[in-house]
């Protein structure tokens, strides 16, 4: 903790973190603090100042919400709706009521996490994996690609998922998306 940070987290409504890609939009976390701290993807993207953590609802701005619950699928259409903002807590505490944030809840399509907790695994995403996802999607992969730079596996993220995030990315709206996503869905079933 630091005067400039009673919380003890970087970032944590602080001051808005500005995109080094102007057109990109704001990053913020809506932090829980219920995962490993060591693990904690959003505390170390704080710490180099590329997202900001809010301890509340209340300071958390309305943007495109990260949900995995939401019923539209994220899609460059979203890219202009604001602030990216995603919820940042433990996959055993990520039931439908955490999802409680003002804004326009958006799921991400089917990707792989290349994580080390859950390598390999769809839907498993970090933090991280999910904003540089949406980012992709959005047409920031630079963006992306420099939030996954903290992390010793985060080029293996677009590796992994360099085929749908271009394929998503390249898409309209919601509607392309989710049948793209159906597309790697249904290669799981042959």
């Amino acid at each position: 903790m630091t005067a400039d940070d009673p919380t003890g987290v970087a970032g944590a409504d602080g001051p808005r973190v500005e995109s080094a890609d102007a057109a990109a939009p704001a990053l913020h976390v809506r932090y829980e603090g219920d995962d490993d701290p060591e693990k904690c993807t959003a505390r170390k993207l704080a710490r180099f100042d590329l997202v900001s953590l809010h301890r509340s609802d209340r300071n958390t701005p309305y943007g495109v919400v990260l949900n995995p619950h939401a019923e539209r699928a994220v899609s460059p259409a979203d890219a202009d709706g604001g602030p990216l903002v995603a919820l940042d807590c433990s996959w055993e505490s990520a039931g439908e009521a955490r999802f409680s944030l003002p804004g326009e809840h958006r799921a991400l399509p089917y990707l792989v996490a290349a994580n080390p907790v859950n390598f390999g695994r769809p839907m498993r995403l970090t933090t991280v994996e999910a904003l540089a996802a949406a980012l992709t999607i959005f047409g920031h992969r630079e963006r992306a690609a420099t939030l996954l730079a903290k992390f010793t596996w985060g080029h293996t993220f677009l590796e992994l998922n360099d085929e749908p995030l271009r394929r998503y990315a390249a898409c309209e709206d919601s509607a392309d998306v989710v049948a793209v996503q159906q597309e790697y869905l249904n290669r799981g079933t042959e």
